[in-house]
């Protein structure tokens, strides 16, 4: 039977008022602007829908995606046959705890996040302010950039195991290490908020150091096309990017699809761009990269399926 009839007919009685769109383009919600259509896409408000809309995802089979702002997932162009909820729109509020503490939901922007901790006089977060992910993904891929890691700020965070109901876990549990975690090993959990430990620093400061990264990711970066971010992972002892323009790839084209001739280490979409285009232009970096240099390239990027 098709999972979204006793779906829908759930929504329908116990959460009227969630917005539940069918069919929903994913390209409107990938930074790749990559996707086809989600069979539902549902966008809860608070803990309490998401919560609500896992159980009826684990009764009905809808076999569930979380996101947040989509930064770091291609998508296949027929779509998904899924409930995608998106947490992004609604489930991101942001707020400063007590003492030196910044709590935030996890569909919150980490440069929303990390805007508020500057507000508040707080130190720590500055690295996050140009990550284009939110709070949740942060958590789950221990987030990172110009020497900084949520690892270095993260005191906590409230997860929801599909088996076992929610969990409050602390940094030491969550096993943060590049771009992994604890929920990367357990891909069904849920991050719902996570709480940050700063320290006391001087607004002004903190914004200058703010700007100053932000100037270097635009003069590095391609951050006028859509793309995914770094597209490879860090090998050991190596820097995807510096591997990927050795082997003369930077420009490399497959369809609508491109290695970046700003930054190597990212994987562009010129306009177009379909799934399968992405795919292989993947595919040929990691096999060219491999033959000249030895090195093995592990993609960042979440294929979804």
């Amino acid at each position: 039977m098709d999972w979204t009839i006793e779906f829908d007919k759930a929504i329908e009685q116990y959460l009227p008022d969630l917005e539940v769109l069918q069919d929903e383009p994913m390209s409107r919600h990938t930074t790749f602007r990559i996707g086809g259509p989600a069979k539902r896409m549902a966008f809860p408000s608070s803990r309490e829908q998401l919560v609500l809309l896992m159980s009826f995802a684990k009764d009905y089979g809808a076999d569930p995606l979380v996101i947040g702002n989509g930064s770091n997932l291609l998508v296949p162009d027929e779509g998904l046959d899924r409930l995608v909820i998106d947490t992004s729109a609604n489930l991101n509020r942001v707020e400063r705890g007590s003492g030196n503490t910044v709590l935030a939901d996890a569909g919150a922007t980490l440069a929303r996040t990390a805007d508020l901790a500057c507000k508040s006089g707080l130190t720590g977060l500055e690295f996050a302010h140009g990550i284009p992910g939110t709070v949740g993904g942060g958590v789950c891929m221990n987030a990172g950039a110009y020497g900084g890691e949520m690892k270095q700020v993260l005191r906590s965070a409230a997860v929801l195991f599909p088996e076992e109901g929610i969990r409050t876990l602390s940094c030491e549990e969550l096993n943060l290490s590049y771009r992994h975690s604890l929920l990367t090993e357990h891909p069904e959990a849920v991050v719902l908020y996570a709480e940050f430990e700063l320290t006391p620093g001087d607004p002004e400061t903190i914004r200058a150091a703010m700007r100053e990264l932000m100037a270097k990711r635009k003069a590095s970066q391609p951050l006028e096309w859509p793309s995914a971010g770094s597209t490879f992972k860090r090998p050991e002892g190596h820097f995807a990017g510096t591997l990927i323009d050795q082997c003369g790839l930077k420009g490399l084209t497959v369809g609508g699809a491109q290695v970046s001739e700003k930054h190597a280490g990212f994987l562009i979409n010129r306009g177009g761009a379909t799934f399968a285009d992405m795919a292989e232009l993947i595919r040929q970096v990691q096999q060219r990269v491999l033959e000249e240099t030895g090195v093995t390239l592990e993609p960042e990027v979440k294929i979804v399926k």
